[in-house]
């Protein structure tokens, strides 16, 4: 067997937790069209007879604004450290630019081996792909190569059959059956987050968080309390909705996405609660899993 850690870099919306769900099976990151949707390092368990792939999805490479923001690029750095396989992924279908030279300047260090990803080939033509690889190549030398659709699945075999080649001989890591070492609490919050940012305006998302409160399980019935964390009063009724509506649709999606996941049926009972300046909060930072280290 071949086994080692694999970490997935990258600028907002470039695919990062799409691939880590398509190779895992099931959904472990959640996904939207908003930017910093990942906040914390989620690792997604790969294992195939060839051995065990150790998938660690960071959150998107930016500008720190508040100290969440900065523990989530240390969380970035930390990923990079001490794995086998850092992976560049990269959207091929909207222009080169400095966030991408940035990124480009964050993994030039990398004692790893270095993979460049170019994702989203199912948006462009593929004679637009040569002169991209080039540039890239002439910025930094790459160990591998894949052009790729995460989202369609093309060329993603080949990527795993690249990790295959170049991680080392070992044992798995985990059991055959375990897909991530996500706490079942954490894998809550961020489905209730998931929903809160599709159902909200542009700006919510970035001052929202979610807090699992209690978490009962049952042999038939998960009961789930959970607090919705906004930074301004302003914020509150907008999540809530005319008469609570936009909350239960909140509520009900999440609920929905949980039963499928845990495979039983959830009561959810979600709360609304402000919280000034959360994003610069010890306490609160803690609690996502962003605490300092």
């Amino acid at each position: 067997m071949n086994s080692g850690f694999v970490t997935i870099v990258g600028r907002p919306n470039t695919g990062k937790s799409t691939l880590v769900n398509h190779l895992v099976g099931e959904k472990i990151s959640i996904v939207t069209d908003k930017p910093q949707t990942t906040r914390n390092v989620v690792r997604g368990i790969v294992t195939r007879p060839e051995g065990q792939i150790v998938l660690l999805d960071t959150p998107g490479v930016h500008k720190p604004i508040h100290r969440m923001n900065e523990r989530m690029m240390k969380a970035v750095r930390v990923a990079m450290s001490e794995v086998d396989i850092v992976a560049l992924i990269v959207d091929a279908s909207v222009p080169f630019g400095r966030g991408d030279e940035f990124t480009l300047e964050l993994i030039r260090d990398v004692k790893a081996s270095r993979f460049l990803l170019l994702n989203k080939i199912d948006k462009i033509h593929k004679q637009d792909l040569l002169p991209q690889i080039d540039r890239y190549s002439k910025l930094l030398s790459f160990d591998e190569v894949t052009p790729m659709s995460a989202l369609t699945g093309e060329n993603v075999d080949m990527f795993v059959s690249a990790l295959f080649k170049h991680l080392p001989a070992g044992p798995a890591y985990y059991p055959e059956d375990q897909l991530s070492d996500q706490p079942e609490r954490a894998i809550a919050a961020e489905m209730i987050r998931e929903k809160l940012i599709m159902h909200t305006r542009d700006e919510l998302p970035y001052s929202t968080a979610v807090f699992v409160d209690r978490f009962e399980e049952g042999d038939t019935l998960h009961r789930i309390h959970a607090t919705i964390v906004v930074e301004r009063e302003s914020q509150k009724p907008i999540i809530i909705g005319k008469g609570g509506e936009l909350l239960k649709r909140i509520g009900t999606a999440a609920r929905l996405d949980l039963e499928r996941f845990f495979g039983r049926k959830m009561y959810l009972e979600l709360r609304v609660k402000v919280e000034k300046s959360w994003r610069d909060d010890e306490d609160a930072l803690r609690r996502l899993g962003l605490a300092e280290r």
